[in-house]
């Protein structure tokens, strides 16, 4: 079992900045990957960032490249996602997970079918 908690969310003006932050408790040492997802009203969820274990590989939505940058602190047990140059379009509910499965390929990592684990999410709003 893994339990998931994101904070961090919030109301902030176009260009500015946000960190987004996931504690994760349980069985840790079973999370291989871990992400973070969005999903505006009335869209579909949308895959935002991923980052290995290791935090050598990562993984990034063209959406959100140079933006965007995802880390991982295994001996805190949690992750972060810091955003910039925050724009309307980023407005969503902001998803942590986790997955426990170790794939040959990234390609995987953009699936939110992948994680097993998900948060209850944090709401972002961008106004101007």
């Amino acid at each position: 079992q893994v339990q998931l908690v994101e904070s961090g969310g919030g109301s902030v003006q176009a260009g500015g900045s946000l960190r987004l932050s996931c504690v994760a408790s349980g069985r840790i040492f079973t999370i291989y990957a871990v992400g973070w997802f969005r999903q505006a009203p009335g869209k579909e969820r949308e895959f935002v960032a991923s980052i290995m274990r290791s935090g050598n590989n990562t993984y990034y939505a063209d959406s959100v490249k140079g933006r965007v940058t995802i880390s991982r602190d295994n001996a805190k047990k949690t992750f972060d996602l810091q955003i910039n140059s925050l724009q309307s379009e980023d407005t969503a509910a902001y998803y942590c997970a986790a997955s426990s499965r170790a794939y040959y390929s990234g390609n995987y990592y953009y699936i939110s079918g992948t994680y097993e684990y998900w948060g209850q999410g944090t709401q972002v709003t961008v106004s101007s």
